[in-house]
């Protein structure tokens, strides 16, 4: 089937070459064609160019765009969408003085979520999770990555990375599965907390690999859940079952989890609310990803990643929504683009590469996402009618979205 677009008021994001990920001074530009046509055919980006130039085509259906953009959709590489119940206890806790971490200490927190999950089914966790993703496909997101994290039991994860295989199965978009397990350690383990890595390791772990439930695996590195010696170990044996490390580092503390990372090759490090010199000049010249997530910052009243210093320095970002029950309850990227230039100082056009492009880039898929380049899936947002791009960071309560394609269909 060909769709054809005509009188795009801007198609943003246009890359003639394939582009891996961007970096510093490159996040700037934002290549795009004003008045612009666009070919969709089947699920593919065919072709596109300006108005004046459009060859005649024979379109199944055509869309006229008058005063609407179009750009590809969001690449979420950070979330926590399969859980079980909410948190909104814990929310009136925080707002009567408690912290997050004091709220973790006495049994709230990751381990309040695990329980929930423990104790309900898998098809209503699948059902509760489904309704998630199609809310967050609706708000732009047409590609994402989900951890497991909740279960901290090796049924519980298992029970997890097997909704994820069921969501992948039935949604089109794509769907990257991390295992989490060391995300906290559970009550039962306080005292031993080595003895928990053991059971992560030698037995939930090579079930993962067998039943290929995950590509990726993470890990809380940060004080108070996961030691660096721990992550070396874990990352480690995940190496052996061809995982790939996408891990949790410098949310509250910095403590070395992104030069544990770096070295075992990590795809990305993700939070990095807390960033020393050291931590940047680190990821100098590295192909690891920094992933910021400013809406978990605005939730939990924390530090924002210092994303102007990194760019500066000439480093890569992608922004993400960490879409969780406790710390981030939502998955809406357009507030994500909204916060990074409210809050972290990027430009638009820089939030805007970090959503797609380098988003892409943390779930390796670059050659597929991120971009309106020809070959690629057809995966994009067609806005309602708005001034220009920057309408879209810039009006940060404003639904901006008329429509989104998935596989070069209009989702529902």
């Amino acid at each position: 089937m060909k769709q054809l677009f005509i009188n795009i008021k801007e198609l943003l994001q246009v890359r003639e070459n394939k582009v891996d990920k961007l970096s510093g001074t490159e996040m700037k530009e934002l290549p795009t064609i004003k008045n612009a046509w666009l070919l969709i055919e089947d699920d593919k980006i065919a072709d596109y160019g300006e108005m004046d130039s459009l060859p005649e085509i024979n379109a199944d259906k055509t869309i006229d765009a008058e005063g609407k953009i179009i750009l590809p959709s969001w690449c979420d590489s950070h979330t926590h969408i399969v859980y079980a119940g909410n948190r909104e206890l814990e929310f009136a806790d925080r707002i009567n003085g408690l912290s997050y971490e004091e709220i973790a200490n006495r049994g709230g927190g990751i381990l309040n979520s695990a329980k929930t999950l423990q104790e309900t089914s898998e098809e209503e966790v699948y059902q509760q999770s489904a309704k998630r993703l199609e809310e967050v496909m609706k708000l732009g997101t047409g590609a994402v990555e989900i951890k497991s994290g909740y279960g901290l039991t090796e049924e519980g994860e298992l029970k997890m990375l097997r909704v994820i295989k069921k969501l992948q199965k039935n949604y089109e978009l794509p769907i990257k599965a991390t295992f989490l397990g060391a995300h906290a350690i559970p009550k039962e383990y306080k005292e031993k907390p080595d003895a928990y890595m053991d059971l992560v390791i030698e037995k939930i772990l090579p079930k993962v690999a067998e039943e290929n439930l995950a590509e990726y695996i993470d890990i809380f590195c940060e004080k108070g859940y996961f030691s660096v010696a721990d992550t070396h170990k874990l990352l480690s044996a995940a190496k052996k079952f061809g995982l790939k490390p996408k891990i949790h580092v410098n949310q509250f503390k910095a403590i070395g989890g992104i030069q544990a990372g770096i070295e075992h090759d990590a795809l990305s490090v993700d939070h990095l609310e807390v960033m020393r010199p050291e931590d940047i000049e680190s990821l100098k010249g590295t192909s690891t990803m920094p992933v910021a997530l400013p809406s978990c910052s605005l939730f939990l009243s924390i530090p924002y990643t210092p994303a102007r210093e990194m760019l500066d320095s000439g480093l890569p970002l992608a922004l993400a929504t960490d879409f969780n029950p406790g710390s981030t309850p939502s998955g809406n990227m357009n507030l994500v683009v909204s916060l990074a230039c409210i809050k972290m100082k990027m430009t638009p056009e820089e939030a805007i590469n970090a959503a797609t492009i380098n988003g892409a880039y943390a779930m390796e898929l670059s050659e597929t996402h991120g971009s309106i380049t020809k070959g690629k899936k057809a995966n994009f947002i067609l806005t309602k009618e708005i001034p220009s791009y920057t309408f879209l960071p810039y009006a940060f309560g404003t639904n901006s979205i008329e429509s989104v394609f998935i596989n070069g269909k209009m989702i529902e």
